[in-house]
């Protein structure tokens, strides 16, 4: 297969939900910087500062603030941007706040998907603009065994806390409305994708590693780690987003490439929570330390990653930077926005050099 070239999306209508997010924010930079015509539906920016106005992507991209939830101004929106590719990225995104809030994050999660696939059914029986759908969804929706291999395609869903749960769900919500809706022959491919952990520029999101060790280097205080021995599948955010846009892309030309994906990196960058502050650190510099304070906080996973055998095997794809490298990027970006510098020229300079162009 030859690689996808995310050129393909010049021209092409794309409806993103959860656009205001920290994925959302990359992958709209992402699809704006090669001509894409974007629309995006979702709350206002989750943090201040945010990434979505920090990159003034309001200006390169139709932005509409709505609730995932509120189905009649989605289906509004959504029928007046008449997609052609839909990606589902809405979520109530944290572990934590999900114990605090388990009816909104199970409302938002498994609603707010029941909804976007419903604008899409009902476009089925209108304009027929639709020919491609990939719901994000996480490595946490499998039934956690804290084994160590990487959990397959195939494997139980059955996250445990209620973020990961609702996660589950939507995962079960997508399969249940491509089996009972989207038969092949009506034309539009159905996916979802699980990726692991995500680091990035312009992460300012609570409870998340990488922010917290910015925002330490920033103030120059030592960082707090509160679970230094929990292994995850960390990548950068690129990683996911080129993934997600090629599986758009491949379905949107063949359907046959439609299916459930793991997204997540080589086993090499499996690192335990620690080991990722510590390279943090090395590459920040500037006399940067951290110590380990276990908070005793709510359950979370110990162990946790993806065998993504499935995704190589049938794009070809292979993960593009090492850990080392994502967390240079990480430090690039954070010193371009400290010290004042354009981060639009910044994003612009490493999504060219991640996707080749």
């Amino acid at each position: 297969m030859k690689e996808f070239n995310i050129n393909f999306y010049r021209g092409k209508k794309v409806f993103i939900t959860g656009h205001t997010g920290f994925k959302g924010s990359w992958m709209c930079k992402a699809l704006v910087d090669v001509g894409a015509i974007v629309t995006g539906y979702s709350l206002e920016p989750p943090t201040t500062p945010s990434l979505f106005e920090i990159a003034e992507l309001e200006n390169d991209m139709n932005s509409v603030i709505g609730d995932v939830r509120d189905y009649k101004h989605l289906k509004e929106v959504f029928d007046e941007a008449q997609p052609e590719i839909v990606f589902h990225l809405a979520a109530q995104p944290l572990v934590r706040e999900s114990y605090k809030e388990p009816l909104y994050t199970y409302e938002t999660n498994v609603m707010g998907t029941a909804n976007i696939l419903e604008c899409i059914r009902q476009n089925m029986q209108t304009s027929k603009s639709v020919k491609s759908f990939l719901n994000v969804t996480t490595d946490k929706v499998y039934l956690n065994r804290e084994w160590e291999w990487g959990y397959r395609e195939n494997d139980p869903l059955d996250g445990y806390d209620p973020y990961s749960n609702s996660k589950s769900c939507s995962e079960l919500v997508t399969h249940s409305y491509k089996k009972s809706f989207f038969a092949e022959d009506e034309g539009i491919a159905i996916s979802t994708a699980r990726a692991g952990n995500v680091i990035g520029g312009g992460d300012f999101a609570t409870d998340r590693i990488i922010p917290d060790c910015v925002k330490a280097a920033i103030e120059k205080r030592d960082i707090i780690v509160r679970n230094p021995y929990s292994t995850r599948p960390y990548q950068h955010v690129l990683e996911p987003i080129y993934a997600y846009l090629m599986i758009g892309a491949k379905q949107y030309e063949d359907i046959k490439y439609a299916g459930y994906y793991n997204v997540g990196p080589d086993d090499t960058d499996c690192f335990q929570t620690g080991a990722l502050v510590e390279l943090f650190v090395d590459k920040w510099g500037e006399d940067l330390k951290w110590v380990d304070k276990y908070d005793g906080g709510p359950h979370e996973a110990n162990f946790l990653k993806l065998d993504c055998s499935k995704l190589k095997s049938t794009f070809g794809w292979s993960p593009k930077w090492d850990l080392e490298k994502a967390v240079e990027m990480v430090v690039e970006w954070s010193k371009c926005w400290n010290a004042g510098k354009n981060i639009k020229s910044c994003m612009e300079k490493q999504i060219a050099e991640f996707m080749g162009l």
